[in-house]
């Protein structure tokens, strides 16, 4: 089972939730959601995961931040490869508002059996801390990175309408493959067009998810590491190698 958390930055925000099942063709859309606060999150979970051992979670947040001030290693590093895409991503540390309950999540998950991805091993319940935009550019092939989060209404449902195009074309012809078989309504305004965009990033992080237990670290880069935190990037296509077979 594969699990894909868009989560929002503070216990009360609402995040993305979305879930994908292995089958004899790759991958299966199990379903997804819109969730406030970070318990009703979990209490999905819980449901999600009841009786299985094998469950990689892939999260866009950040699950480690050990630094009190400034900028984590991974978010540098992104910053320098990813920038020229508009992919750098939001600096994390532990003077931010949002610390405490990113703390907590991670704690959660933690109690729940799941270890970090640097330090899992195969078969076991495993979580990993990616970010969907860096993970466009390097699957989908992008130049730069997808407006679907700032700028007018119209300019969002476009670049929503183009990332669930990109989703349904690539994730159904990449390793595993994901048949996307259904359609979305982008016609949709304020917290529902939120709601939207919080469901498609945490389809991206349910793919990662699979992809990291599909092929580790021979298609995937750790930008960082467990004592500074990391971030778990999707390889170029040109720097990827032979796959590995999946371990959740």
């Amino acid at each position: 089972m594969f699990i894909g958390i868009d989560l929002g930055w503070m216990a009360s925000s609402s995040s993305g939730v979305c879930l994908l099942r292995q089958d004899s063709a790759g991958l299966a859309f199990g379903g997804w959601d819109t969730l406030a606060p970070h318990q009703s999150v979990l209490d999905w979970l819980d449901r999600a995961i009841a009786g299985k051992a094998q469950v990689a979670i892939a999260v866009d947040a950040p699950l480690l931040i050990p630094n009190p001030t400034g900028m984590r290693l991974p978010d540098r590093l992104l910053h320098q490869h990813f920038g020229r895409y508009h992919a750098g991503c939001y600096p994390a540390n532990q003077n931010l508002p949002f610390y405490a309950a990113m703390r907590e999540f991670t704690t959660a998950l933690a109690q729940r059996g799941f270890a970090h991805a640097t330090d899992c091993p195969a078969g076991e319940r495993v979580m990993l801390e990616v970010y969907p935009h860096a993970a466009s550019i390097t699957l989908f092939g992008l130049s730069q990175i997808l407006k679907y989060k700032k700028g007018k209404v119209a300019e969002r449902r476009q670049g929503l309408a183009q990332l669930f195009e990109q989703q349904q074309q690539y994730f159904g012809k990449l390793e595993p493959h994901l048949e996307l078989d259904f359609a979305i309504d982008t016609t949709q305004k304020g917290t529902a067009l939120k709601a939207l965009e919080d469901r498609l990033d945490a389809l991206t992080c349910a793919y990662l998810a699979a992809y990291w237990s599909w092929h580790g670290l021979r298609r995937n880069t750790l930008y960082g590491d467990r004592q500074n935190g990391y971030i778990v990037v999707p390889k170029f296509a040109s720097d990827s190698g032979t796959a590995d077979k999946p371990s959740a």
